[in-house]
């Protein structure tokens, strides 16, 4: 009977230390974490907006060859960002509108077929070798060649290297984008 009365005056539950020891531990684990969260963040954005422009890509040198037409891509300034049209025309024939989620302006007769816009929200970067990127209608092949490099603020680069034939080959410089082939 005595272990009985014993085993029911026991507690159960936290001390007020335990509790405070494993809100301290949580504390700092989140506090480590926050930083490469971060990074990882940034680091998928850039992923997305270079899979977007490899998308883009690979869509303008297609439409060029089924509608039987020359098209471009031309990578443009913009006050808000970063900002390439895809389009007919010559190379200076669009140019980004100047507020976003407004259509490209063309002239010359040349059309927009898309515009897109990377804000400093969406942590992505775009500067090119080449102003502009012109598609044969026949085969697909791109004049000129260009270097497209896409950032993000840590300095984490992707580059898109679109040769003579419109192929693109992805690669990032000195590997600083794990999964990704260095260059």
């Amino acid at each position: 009977m005595r272990s009985h009365t014993a085993r029911s005056k026991r507690q159960h539950g936290f001390t007020l230390i335990e509790g405070l020891i494993t809100v301290a531990v949580s504390v700092i684990l989140a506090t480590n974490a926050v930083p490469s969260m971060a990074r990882w963040l940034d680091q998928q954005r850039l992923q997305g907006a270079a899979q977007q422009l490899l998308g883009d890509l690979q869509f303008i040198r297609s439409e060029a060859v089924a509608r039987q037409q020359g098209l471009r891509l031309t990578v443009l300034p913009w006050a808000g960002g970063s900002c390439y049209v895809l389009h007919s025309g010559n190379a200076n024939a669009c140019t980004c509108g100047p507020v976003e989620n407004t259509p490209a302006v063309c002239s010359g007769g040349a059309t927009e077929v898309k515009t897109v816009r990377w804000t400093a929200q969406d942590k992505a970067a775009l500067q090119s070798s080449a102003n502009s990127l012109r598609f044969d209608p026949w085969d697909g092949t791109s004049t000129p060649t260009a270097t497209l490099n896409i950032s993000n603020p840590q300095g984490q680069q992707l580059r898109h290297v679109v040769n003579v034939m419109g192929r693109v080959r992805t690669c990032s410089p000195g590997g600083s984008v794990p999964g990704h082939v260095p260059c």
